[in-house]
This record gives C-alpha cells, structure tokens and sequence, in this order.
C-alpha cells in the first residue's frame, strides 16, 4: 500500500471511535433526561437524514476540493454538533449536525481510496478499512460505553468544568478532542494527481443555481449505477446491508436491556462484539476475495438475515457472544468485496467522490427509512423481539431476491456480464 493510505486509515479510525462514541452518550443522554424510547431509537434516522437529503451536493463537493481539505472541514462540522449537544440543543438535532458532517465525510473517504491505489487492491484496501472502521466501532461503543458509566465519569465530574452537569456531557467533552486528533490526521493526506472536478463549468452561475445544477447530474449518476449490471446487484446488497447493520446497532442495545437485563454500559459491549466478527470477516475476506469473484458472497447475506431472526430464542451471555461474533462475520465477509465492486463500476462510470455520494445516499436511504419504521413501532409498542424479526425477514428475502436478479442478469445480459468482470480483473483497462 501507498504510504498515504495508512493516514486515510488513522483518520479514519479516530473520526469513526468519536461517531460510534458518542452514539452511545446520546443514547445515555436521552435516557437520563427522561425522553421516550422512541426518541433514542430516532438517532439512527436522524444520523442518516443528511446523508441523503445532501447526497446530490457532497460528491460533486469531495470532487472539486482535496479530498483531505473535505474530510478536516467535515470534521469540524462534527464538532459543532458537539458542542450544540453540550450546550443544551436537543440531541436528535445536534446528532443530526453530527450526520451532516458524516455525509460530507463518506464521498471523500472512499473515493480517495480509488484515486490512490490501483483496482487489483480495492478489495485488499477495503478490507483494511472496513476492519480498522469495525474496530473503531468496537472501541468507540466501548468507549462510550465508559464514559457515561461511573468509573469514568465521576472522575470527569470531579473536575467542575462549567457547563458539564451528567456523565453524558462530560463523555461529549472528551469526545470533542477525538474529533481534533482525527482532524489532525485529515491535513496530512497527501494530495492525489487526480484532477479536480469543478461543481459547474459555467462560472457565470450563481450558487444557488450552480447548486440546482447538480440534481440532474446526481440523478443522472444514479440511473447509471442502477442501470449497470454488476453496480445495480453491489449497489443493492450493501444498501440493504447497511440499512440493517445501521439500525441494529441499536436493537442490539434494546435487546441486551429486554433479554439479558443489561445497562447502556454493559450493552454498548454487546454492540463491541458484533462489531469483532465483523472485522474477522472482513479481514478474512480481504485476503481471500478477489473482486471479480465478489457476487458469490450473496448466499452468505441470506444466511446472515436467518441469524438475525434466531437472535429472539438467546438469553444466555455465554450462547450470545460467539452466535453475535458469528453473524457480524458474515456482515463483514459480505460487504467487503461487494463494496470494493461498487467503488470500481462507480469510478469506472462517474468518477470517485459522485460514486460514493450516490451508494451513500442509497444506502442511508434504507438506513432512514428502516430506522423511522423501527422508531414508529416502538413508539406503537412492537417489543425488541418483533423488531428482530422483521429485519431479519427482511434481510434473507431480499437477498434471496438479489441473486436470482444476478442469475438473470447472467442468463439475458451474459456477454455485458463477463465484459465487466473482465474490466474487474485489470489494473489499467
């Protein structure tokens, strides 16, 4: 690997431990400030509402700026939203602030990937990212975990600083100096011979317009990607991936607490353990896969959305850590090189940062509106059980779906196929 990869990979890490982190403290802050169950549970959503409201504009931005100016000053917008949390602005909303930063992140993290390193080593790159943003989120979940927990916090409390008043506002202080380290990282990213994308050719435009510009480009972006036979079968498998893995970070909580009794603290460790299989497989699969060969991980995303069901029938710790390992080891296995093939067909097509910009906001799409499901239904009383099911229903079918859309595209489109896994298998086609 290039030597500037290993500083995309330690920003990275510490923007993602500080996202994952203070998931955990909203989540505590909302419960010690009496709000409803809904509301924690509406995190999710609200995280993933910038994501695609801005997703015509944040590619189009990763693409006309240095990819390591976008992700310093995307962090800082992560900051602000800190800082709103700790001065007493709602949480959903300063979470929302949170995810606006998050969006501006996602295009320029990725799609430097695929301006630095050659085809042959986005699978290898992937996994190294999926497993080191997998370990953030078990360290950051862990993390949070103990901040808001007593024996952290009392010591945090202790220090009288003005303005912190609970163990989950002295956890976002802490917090905010992650976000400072991760934005120091951001400014050593080494700036790439790929050329700069303006955000319009006619410099005459006003912004407003130049910004209404960018809507038919994006929709233009996306009917291509949809329209690809291989990007329209890994563009649909991660959405479906993450839309379930971003919500069942929190189910993972509500069903520690319902099942095994457990505080947010103890929780947050649960959510730790899928995130260990999840690295495992994605590591693993970065070794073992290559991308052309990527399509054959779907069976792996029915078999993951069955576990999820069998989640309902566990209430032992000792069968849930290693059945919680197990399931977040297919995640990992799946979405690593389905997510590598996304990136090559959408920098093949439109270029890095629009790519990215697009499976984001497909993805947190799924995300908001499985997430607004989730949050309605328990605001109707659904148990954390019936949550459970449902996702993994939804999870096994889908995919099930899914492959027989790639066994079709094989049969009636078979030459466009092998011509794309063809381009897959070079460097320099």
């Amino acid at each position: 690997m290039k030597r500037g990869f290993y500083t995309i990979m330690s920003a990275q890490f510490f923007s993602s431990l500080a996202d994952n982190a203070l998931f955990v403290t909203a989540v505590e802050l909302l419960r010690t400030g009496g709000a409803p169950e809904w509301q924690s549970a509406a995190l999710v959503p609200m995280f993933a509402l910038f994501y695609v409201v801005l997703a015509p504009f944040v590619g189009a931005f990763a693409d006309a700026l240095p990819k390591g100016r976008v992700m310093f000053i995307s962090n800082a917008i992560k900051v602000l939203g800190c800082l709103l949390m700790l001065f007493g602005h709602h949480p959903l909303l300063a979470y929302a602030v949170v995810g606006l930063g998050a969006a501006a992140y996602s295009p320029a993290k990725y799609g430097i990937l695929t301006e630095l390193l050659p085809a042959s080593q986005l699978v290898k790159a992937n996994g190294w990212i999926e497993g080191l943003t997998i370990t953030s989120i078990i360290l950051g979940v862990l993390l949070g975990g103990q901040l808001v927990g007593p024996a952290i916090s009392s010591h945090l409390l202790a220090l009288h600083i003005p303005g912190v008043n609970n163990a989950a506002e002295a956890a976002i202080g802490v917090l905010i100096f992650v976000y400072a380290l991760a934005a120091a990282f951001n400014l050593r990213i080494p700036r790439t011979s790929a050329p700069l994308v303006p955000l319009s050719q006619d410099s005459q435009k006003s912004n407003f317009r130049n910004a209404l510009a960018l809507l038919p480009d994006f929709w233009d972006c996306n009917r291509r990607l949809w329209k690809d036979k291989l990007g329209q079968i890994s563009l649909s498998t991660t959405t479906l991936f993450w839309g379930v893995s971003g919500n069942l970070r929190y189910i993972v909580l509500a069903w520690a607490a319902v099942a095994l009794g457990y505080s947010t603290t103890q929780a947050s460790a649960l959510v730790g353990v899928v995130a260990i299989g999840t690295a495992v497989g994605a590591v693993l699969a970065s070794m073992r896969m290559k991308l052309q060969h990527a399509t054959r991980v779907i069976p792996m995303g029915i078999a993951m959305g069955l576990l999820v069901i069998c989640m309902n029938f566990i209430g032992h710790l000792w069968i849930a850590v290693p059945f919680l390992i197990v399931l977040g080891g297919l995640g990992g296995y799946l979405v690593v090189p389905m997510n590598a093939l996304l990136q090559h067909r959408g920098h093949s097509l439109m270029g890095a940062g629009r790519s990215i910009a697009v499976q984001n906001f497909n993805e947190q799409a799924c995300i908001l509106g499985l997430g607004a499901l989730y949050s309605l239904s328990t605001m109707w009383g659904v148990s954390a059980y019936g949550a459970i099911t449902g996702f993994g229903a939804i999870v096994a079918a889908t995919m099930w779906l899914i492959g027989r859309w790639y066994l079709h595209n094989c049969r009636k489109h078979g030459s466009e196929v092998r011509r794309l896994l063809d381009i897959a298998r070079k460097d320099h086609h």
